[in-house]
């Protein structure tokens, strides 16, 4: 982590200033009573528990959908059952299938717990690229949303690690064996649904290859 980073984390995190631009996507997920994550747009947003200050109450709806339609990252408006709508949603919903078995792995203390939070930070940056179409977006729009190949190594790497704990698999596995393995197989069920979805946008170029490289990960 840059020491820009670690500057403008502090910074968010000890002073009333809610937002921050940061120079790359990243996703922070912090224990206690301080939290900092980012969004699609790349703005650190951090929320400190304070009875002195009151948050500024915002609407949670703008109206903007109600003709069916809904905003991409690059500014373009496209019906709600586009493809890239359609891989976003998927991808949200394995983020929180990955939640709710994360909550399980925590209560048997299995030690997946920081690699989950830590898929559910990429599968942000993932979805931040969906929402960025490779073929008609602004140069500046690509370069704050690439999805980079390390983090398809990093999950490799995990697979490895875990793998060469395990005997040699010689059989089909029923989706068994405790609550947290069983969640855990519903998010494996859910990624192959998110694979799916998203080939189209690869097979248009709408999305950078890694993103579907590291979904097939998810599925191994």
């Amino acid at each position: 982590m840059s020491h820009r980073l670690v500057w403008c984390i502090r910074r968010v995190l000890t002073t009333n200033q809610t937002s921050l631009v940061l120079p790359k996507p990243t996703c922070f997920c912090l224990n206690g009573n301080k939290l900092a994550f980012l969004t699609n747009q790349r703005r650190l947003v951090g929320c400190q528990r304070s009875e002195n200050t009151k948050p500024k109450k915002s609407n949670v709806y703008t109206r903007t959908g109600d003709k069916g339609t809904s905003m991409l990252y690059n500014g373009e408006r496209r019906i709600k059952n586009d493809d890239i709508f359609n891989a976003l949603g998927t991808v949200d919903e394995l983020s929180s299938c990955i939640g709710i078995a994360n909550h399980y792995c925590k209560k048997v203390d299995n030690g997946l717990e920081s690699k989950l939070i830590e898929i559910q930070c990429k599968l942000i940056e993932v979805g931040s690229n969906i929402a960025t179409p490779r073929s008609s977006s602004h140069a500046s729009k690509l370069s704050i949303t690439t999805f980079d190949e390390e983090n398809v190594k990093v999950l490799e790497s995990w697979i490895d690690t875990l793998d060469a704990q395990l005997p040699p698999l010689k059989h089909f596995i029923l989706p068994s064996g405790g609550e947290s393995s069983v969640f855990l197989h519903q998010c494996r069920s859910v990624c192959r649904r998110a694979e799916r979805v998203t080939v189209p946008l690869l097979e248009a170029g709408t999305v950078e290859a890694t993103v579907g490289k590291y979904l097939n990960r998810h599925i191994e």
